[in-house]
């Protein structure tokens, strides 16, 4: 053996000497990838070729080996790491020769290429990273940074340290609308590192915490890391369980585990919420503390208001907090009572099918005996009873064709018991409400009888919902009786909207949040799947550029508001009515409902052609464009070089050795805490793309293999790699603020800077690490 070392482990070395190498050389990470992946193949096919690389594999045909197969050892379970006593005989690392293994590797990248990059299933939700990317890039050009910056420092300037406390809040903004890490830290490095030195910020804080706050990209969504992640892990889990319960004797994953091995990427969206909130409180807290013991260091500063006319803490508390709380508190209570609830009583052709057992009992021994390991003994006495009470009544009720009058007999249950107030126009009246609420807060002094008179008109569409419309109404009948209160209360809302534009805050961050909100809320509602939605972020940016751009030349903008207020109705039009004109029962409402949400199609498609012509024509969706596609060109063509080395690696048997090595720990926990050790290094040296498509694949069949829910195994990851970037001497985020930070500001303030925030990560790693909760709480909520 070269060197002592078994040829597999001198393998691993070259592969990883040779990618290490192609990175620090200045060639783009992609070629230097694939350069990478050919170098090392041809290095360690001209050693194997020499005879110098030997792997001692075990001896299969030895007594010792098949008296541990006697006792009951499964056989991917025995390695040398576990039983290094066992005969061993000594193969090439490449048994059938080079030859094969190039043959094989180029048939394999040809079907990897197919399945993950051109036409497999996972096509879809990569198309999600180029318009995410789309949409992060156009937010960024329209520099909605400067104005969040200025407009948050106005808000927290007064309080102890709270200009740094203005950029987590940015810093978390700017995470859910772009998701690109650098971009946000060379933009808060630009705009808000100048300012708070002039203030006599602490270089150490002021740069800490704007490094800190561009890395919450990596974590709350849309997060371009979870969604690349996701991807992945998705095939990983489902292809790891499927293993595992064919290895304990289980037909299939469905079984063994009681529900199917899936993970998607709106499920990691909704497990990423919490965490990434969770960070940017640590975040805020420490800026705030750090003031309170080192105010000289963090001062308050005055830096206007954001408000057009003053007002006092009472009228502020009342109409910006208490009246709002009130209405929404008003409105679950009266969800919980079922006073405000879906009206539908659609009731369809066949009935619904029975409830199953919470676990199949009709397994063998083998099975049996793992599930109940897994699961619990209760847990399998449980579902004994409950198939046995599912036999004796004939077994799982089937789904059968409903005669008329038992669906007129389940349509009469269901309008009795329908709810008074339906969903929807509670909703709109609630928002409306809030709305007019947050109007008379910003000019508490002006005139409030054109907000009363709104306020009338959504009193009065309660009243018509509730006295004139039933659960059988029609959708058109009911848009005819709502047209005249909601009208009042829209006409109203001109004048709202008039007076919370005098406000800065609202006027800065509500058009952003909105387009959050539609993105994330369609995700993580389940309403969508990321690409979707990721197309609707895409779409709304463009929109909310091109309105900033002809605010900012003065020239109108009501293309683009009434474009807006077009896929407002167009989404309201397909909720509400029957879109399938085709049938020869269409009702004359739906026909003309569907001709209504038609024109509002074509109208927001002409108002989003219209606002691509405002950006070409004032030089930004040229620039967008170009730094989409180089972003979404590197991503694609990462992957695809990342994929080559892969298949390096499991050609000479380096996947293998490593899954082994790690297997042959006990504890699972141990196991997961070395690869997250591993992630940690290589992030200091390998970006999270390279991390995802070269590391991932070979430890995910291990870590997402056993007992942990792999939405937490995930989130740890991604708050891992956010760790990795941001911690001294090579974290990325801190390349990125010296490169725009002013010569006053030495490597050595960046360092100390963010010493204390990468304590908080790792304090953040260790709550998610001993409260798993924190990931599965909000999946498990929206789930029900």
């Amino acid at each position: 053996m070269l060197f002592g070392l078994d040829g597999v482990e001198i393998g691993l070395i070259i592969v990883f000497l040779t990618l290490f190498a192609g990175i620090l050389s200045g060639f783009p990470v992609a070629f230097a990838i694939a350069g990478a992946a050919v170098i090392s193949f041809a290095v360690i096919a001209l050693l194997d070729s020499g005879g110098l690389l030997i792997h001692q594999a075990i001896d299969t045909s030895s007594q010792a080996y098949a008296g541990l197969i006697a006792e009951g050892v499964r056989p991917d379970a025995i390695s040398i790491f576990r039983y290094p006593d066992l005969p061993r005989m000594e193969e090439p690392v490449f048994p059938l020769g080079w030859e094969v293994a190039l043959d094989r590797n180029i048939s394999f990248i040809v079907n990897r290429m197919n399945e993950r990059v051109l036409a497999g299933q996972s096509i879809e939700t990569l198309l999600a990273v180029a318009m995410f990317v789309l949409m992060g890039i156009t937010l960024e050009r329209s520099k909605i940074a400067d104005d969040l910056l200025t407009t948050m420092s106005r808000l927290f300037g007064p309080l102890p340290g709270g200009l740094a406390v203005s950029i987590v809040v940015v810093g978390a903004f700017l995470a859910a609308s772009t998701g690109i890490v650098g971009a946000t830290v060379v933009t808060m490095g630009l705009l808000a590192l100048p300012t708070m030195l002039r203030a006599g910020y602490s270089r150490e804080l002021a740069t800490g915490v704007i490094a800190a706050s561009g890395t919450l990209g990596q974590i709350i969504p849309p997060s371009i890391v979870i969604v690349l992640l996701g991807t992945l892990a998705g095939d990983l889990y489902s292809t790891a369980q499927e293993a595992r319960a064919t290895s304990v004797g289980c037909t299939d994953a469905l079984t063994y585990l009681g529900e199917p091995a899936v993970v998607s990427v709106g499920t990691l969206f909704q497990a990423a919420l919490l965490p990434g909130i969770l960070l940017a409180v640590l975040y805020g807290l420490y800026a705030f503390g750090f003031a309170l013991l080192n105010p000289a260091k963090a001062p308050a500063v005055q830096m206007g208001s954001a408000n057009a006319e003053p007002i006092t803490r009472n009228e502020g508390l009342t109409w910006f907090l208490l009246v709002p709380a009130a209405l929404i508190a008003l409105v679950v209570a009266m969800s919980n009572l079922n006073v405000v609830g879906s009206q539908d009583v659609t009731v369809g052709s066949r009935s619904d099918v029975g409830q199953g057992a919470s676990l199949r009992t009709n397994v063998s021994p083998a099975c049996q005996e793992a599930m109940i390991d897994l699961h619990g003994q209760a847990a399998w006495d449980r579902a004994v009873a409950q198939q046995a009470e599912i036999d004796a009544a004939g077994g799982v009720a089937e789904s059968v064709q409903l005669s008329e009058e038992e669906r007129a007999e389940i349509r009469a249950e269901r309008i009795a018991n329908a709810p008074p107030f339906g969903t929807g126009v509670t909703l709109a009246v609630l928002l409306l409400a809030i709305m007019f609420a947050f109007a008379r807060g910003v000019r508490p002094g002006a005139d409030p009888t054109p907000l009363l008179i709104g306020a009338g008109g959504l009193v009065l569409a309660l009243l018509v919902d509730l006295v004139f419309i039933s659960p059988v109404t029609s959708p058109g009948t009911a848009l005819l009786l709502l047209a005249i209160p909601f009208g009042i209360a829209l006409r109203a809302s001109r004048t709202a909207a008039a007076r919370l534009g005098q406000n800065d805050l609202i006027r800065v961050i509500f058009p952003p949040l909105v387009l959050i909100v539609a993105v994330l809320g369609s995700i993580l509602g389940g309403i969508t799947n990321p690409t979707p939605a990721a197309a609707l972020g895409a779409g709304g940016a463009i929109m909310l550029a091109a309105y900033r751009k002809l605010a900012e030349e003065g020239r109108s903008p009501w293309i683009i508001l009434y474009g807006a207020f077009a896929i407002v109705i167009m989404l309201l039009l397909g909720v509400n009515f029957d879109m399938r004109i085709g049938q020869s029962d269409a009702a004359f409402e739906d026909v003309l409902a569907y001709f209504a949400a038609f024109a509002a199609f074509l109208f927001s498609m002409f108002s989003i052609l219209y606002a691509c012509w405002v950006l070409w024509a004032g030089r930004v969706l040229t620039p967008v464009v170009r730094e989409t596609a180089k972003v979404t060109a590197m991503v694609f063509a990462i992957l695809i070089g990342s994929q080559l080395l892969n298949l390096v690696v499991i050609s000479f048997g380096g996947e293998h050795y490593i899954q082994q090595f790690l297997r042959s720990f006990d504890n699972e926990m141990t196991v997961f805490l070395i690869v997250m050790l591993v992630l940690f290094i290589l992030g200091f040296v390998l970006d999270f793309l390279e991390i995802i498509y070269i590391v991932i694949p070979i430890v995910g069949p291990v870590i997402y293999g056993g007992t942990f829910d792999p939405k937490w195994v995930t989130i740890m990851i991604a708050v891992n790699l956010q760790t990795s970037f941001l911690t001294p001497p090579f974290g990325f985020a801190l390349f990125y603020l010296r490169g725009v930070a002013p010569p006053s500001i030495t490597t050595a303030h960046i360092y100390r800077g963010v010493l204390p925030f990468v304590l908080i990560q790792v304090l953040g790693i260790a709550l998610l690490w001993f409260f798993p909760s924190v990931v599965t709480i909000v999946p498990d909520l929206l789930g029900r």
